[in-house]
C-alpha cells in the first residue's frame, strides 16, 4: 500500500510535494502493485518453456480485444439482404477485407487469433497437468482458468456467427437445436438463445452483443481473479516444490527470482518465438487449410441450401465427437440429450482435477508409469477424437476401420481417465520430491 504521508502533505499545504509519480502514487496503488505483481513478486527460478503459455495468452487476448474494436466499427450484424442479393453482415465482412484500408489484415488476425488462442490455452492447461498445478493450494486458480476456458469457447461460438456465412448458420442451428433435447426447458432455452424459432436476425444481434460486450467483461474479470488468485499463493514450478517453505532472513523465497526483470524479459523470447510463427500463418494461409476459416464460410448464409457436412471449427471438435459418441437412449431418454452432457462434462470434468487427483506428488517429473502412460493415451484420444469430429460420421480409417466405434471406445477413455483417477493415482509408483527446486 502506498503511504498516507504524500497525500497529508498535498493536503496541508495545499501543493503538490515531490514528482508526478509520487502524487499519483498516493492516490492509487501503482508502485504497491507493480511491487506485489511484477518487481517483489517472486517465481520459482526453474520455470522452463511451459511456462511462456500463460504470458502468450495475454498477449492474444490483447490482440482479440484490439483487432475485435476495429472490426466492430465497420461490421454490421444484420441478416437482411442487400440489393445484390447477399445479407448485410456478410457483405460488411466482405467490404472489410477488399475495401477498408488494412481490413483484411484486421480480419485474418482476429479469426486466426481465435486459433492461435485455443492453441496457447490448451497447451497452457496441459502443463498444468503436466505439472500438478491444479494440486493444493491452487484449486481457486484452476477453476477460475477452466471458467476461463469456458468463457473462450462461448466467445468463440458466438464470434463464429457473425460472418453469416453457410457454415456459421448452419453451425449455429445444430448447435443451438441441441439444447431442445434438454428435459423440460430445452425448448424454451433454445428459443431464448435463438431470439426466434429460426437462426436469423434477432440470433446475429443477440450474438453480437454477447461477443462483442457480455463475454468480455465477464473473461476480463476471470483473468484478473485467475492472475490476483495466483499472485496470492505463487506459481508452481517443474518440481511441484513450494518456494515458500524456505525463505532468507528478510521472507524473501531462496529458490525464487523477481518475476521483474527475470521473466519479464524471459518472455519476450517466446513472444518474438510466437509472433515469427502467427505472421508467417497469417501472410501465408490464414484460412489454416480449411481448418481456421472453413471454405463453406466464404459463401454467404442460405436458409435453404444445407452444406453436406456440418462441422465446428477444429478447437470444438473433440467435444463435438463425445456428443457424437453417444447414440442410444439411456432411461428412456433421447440420446441427443446425452450427447449434450457429455459434450459439456467433457469441459466441466477439469474443474474437479484437484480432487480427484490423489497421488502425494505433483510434477509428472516423479510420477510413476501409471500417470504418465494414462496420460499419453489420453493426450492421443483428446488429438484421435478432434480428427474425428472434423469428419463425417459416415468415415472409416484407411477405409476399413469405421471412425463410429472408435469415437465410442475414446470417449469412454476419455471419461474413465478422470473418474478412475483417484485410485490409480494413489496406487501409482513415484519418487519423492526433492526439499529445494532442482536448475533442470
Amino acid at each position: 500500500m502506498a503511504s498516507d504521508t504524500h497525500y497529508e502533505k498535498y493536503k496541508s499545504d495545499g501543493s503538490i510535494q515531490g514528482n508526478a509519480l509520487e502524487w499519483f502514487d498516493a492516490r492509487f496503488p501503482a508502485t504497491s502493485m507493480w511491487r506485489g505483481h511484477l518487481s517483489e513478486y517472486y517465481a520459482p527460478k526453474n520455470f522452463n518453456f511451459w511456462y511462456f503459455f500463460g504470458s502468450l495468452a495475454m498477449l492474444v487476448l490483447v490482440i482479440q480485444i484490439a483487432t475485435g474494436i476495429f472490426l466492430t466499427m465497420h461490421y454490421k450484424p444484420d441478416a437482411s439482404v442487400n440489393a445484390s442479393g447477399i445479407p448485410v453482415a456478410f457483405a460488411s465482412v466482405e467490404y472489410i477485407m477488399r475495401d477498408v484500408s488494412w481490413g483484411w489484415l484486421i480480419r485474418y488476425m482476429h479469426s486466426t487469433g481465435a486459433s492461435a488462442f485455443f492453441v496457447v490455452v490448451y497447451l497452457h492447461m496441459f502443463r498444468g497437468m503436466l505439472y500438478g498445478s491444479y494440486r493444493q493450494p491452487r484449486e481457486l486458480i484452476w477453476v477460475f482458468g477452466v471458467l476461463i476456458f469456458l468463457c473462450l469457447m462461448a466467445e468463440a461460438f458466438m464470434g463464429y456467427l457473425l460472418p453469416w456465412g453457410q457454415m456459421s448458420f448452419w453451425g449455429a442451428q445444430v448447435i443451438v437445436n441441441l439444447f431442445s433435447a434438454i428435459p423440460l426447458i430445452g425448448d424454451p432455452l433454445s428459443l431464448w438463445i435463438r431470439g426466434d424459432f429460426v437462426v436469423g436476425d434477432a440470433t446475429l444481434n443477440r450474438f453480437f452483443s454477447f461477443h462483442v460486450i457480455a463475454v468480455p467483461l465477464v473473461l476480463l474479470g476471470l483473468v484478473a481473479a485467475h492472475i490476483l488468485a495466483l499472485h496470492e499463493v505463487g506459481s508452481n514450478n517443474p518440481d511441484g516444490v513450494e518456494i515458500k517453505k524456505h525463505k532468507d532472513a528478510n521472507g524473501i523465497p531462496l529458490d525464487g527470482i523477481p518475476f521483474h526483470p527475470y521473466y519479464s524479459v524471459k518472455d519476450i523470447v517466446g513472444v518474438v518465438v510466437f509472433l515469427m510463427v502467427f505472421s508467417i500463418i497469417l501472410f501465408f494461409a490464414p484460412e489454416g487449410g480449411g481448418y481456421f476459416l472453413e471454405y463453406n464460410n466464404f459463401i454467404p448464409a442460405d436458409p435453404l441450401k444445407t452444406p453436406p457436412h456440418i462441422a465446428p471449427v477444429w478447437y470444438f471438435t473433440p467435444y463435438y465427437s463425445l456428443l457424437r459418441a453417444m447414440v442410444w437412449p439411456i432411461f428412456g431418454i433421447d440420446a441427443k440429450f446425452w450427447g449434450v452432457v457429455a459434450m459439456g462434462a467433457g469441459v466441466v470434468v477439469f474443474a474437479f482435477l484437484p480432487w480427484l487427483d490423489r497421488s502425494p506428488v505433483k510434477s509428472i517429473r516423479y510420477r510413476g508409469p501409471i500417470y504418465k502412460t494414462l496420460l499419453t493415451l489420453w493426450v492421443i484420444s483428446f488429438f484421435v477424437l478432434g480428427f474425428l469430429g472434423t469428419k463425417p460420421p459416415s468415415y472409416a480409417f484407411f477405409g476399413v476401420i469405421p471412425g463410429a466405434p472408435v469415437t465410442q471406445i475414446l470417449t469412454a477413455y476419455y471419461f474413465l481417465f478422470f473418474l478412475t483417477m483417484p485410485w490409480w493415482s494413489k496406487i501409482d509408483k513415484y519418487k519423492p520430491e526433492p526439499e529445494r527446486v532442482t536448475s533442470k
